[in-house]
């Protein structure tokens, strides 16, 4: 097992499932704006870049006119229904008790708003000494300013912190900054995609994490 002081977890499809809700809160902007819906699979690959990408893909390149109010739309349905299907993904509570004892950070390009109000709804929010999302700092995953942030802050080895994600973005971030990746495979991402990325360890049920890390 390896030694770790600092656990990083992505959260769309790594703690938390929150798809469904995502999917029905871009297809009704869609339809809003005159669209037809777009199927779940290919809005899910839209996600991981934070809302304003999410919305550009979402719309297509041809129509990114409509981006302004997309995301006005967006935002104000989604932030009404977030938590009407969000769930914690399987074992994600098990494994932030197991880890009582470590510092625990949440590290997403989700918008923070919206990752605090899941986060508190689904009571998961004590065991994080901080949640970083979009709008917390300037800059957002792959960048590895993000993991020095962390570093100065909480005095941390970065030989001793490891990422758990679900996502390209997770995996790169890993290699940017010279941390451990562990990388999700039954989240949101597409399993392709994240073994290619070539992380330190890969796992399809969150608990086999707790054999991993100590």
């Amino acid at each position: 097992m390896k030694e770790v002081d600092l656990l990083i977890f992505d959260f769309d499809g790594t703690l938390v499932s929150t798809g469904t809700d995502l999917v029905t809160a871009v297809n009704y902007t869609l339809e809003e704006l005159g669209f037809r819906p777009k199927g779940e699979a290919e809005i899910i690959s839209f996600v991981g870049d934070g809302v304003k990408k999410l919305m550009e893909r979402a719309l297509g390149r041809d129509h990114l006119y409509f981006y302004p109010e997309a995301i006005r739309i967006f935002s104000g349905y989604y932030s009404e229904h977030l938590l009407d299907t969000a769930a914690l993904c399987p074992g994600a509570e098990d494994v932030l008790k197991y880890y009582h004892d470590k510092i625990k950070v949440i590290l997403t390009n989700k918008r923070y708003d919206f990752t605090h109000t899941i986060s508190k709804g689904l009571a998961i929010e004590q065991y994080f000494v901080e949640i970083i999302g979009d709008g917390s700092l300037p800059y957002k995953k792959p960048d590895k300013r993000l993991v020095d942030y962390l570093w100065e802050k909480y005095g941390l080895a970065k030989e001793k912190t490891v990422i758990i994600g679900d996502g390209v973005n997770d995996a790169a971030l890993a290699k940017n900054s010279g941390i451990l990746s562990c990388i999700y495979l039954n989240g949101l991402g597409k399993r392709e995609d994240l073994l290619a990325a070539n992380a330190d360890y890969y796992c399809d049920n969150l608990l086999d994490i707790c054999a991993l890390f100590c």
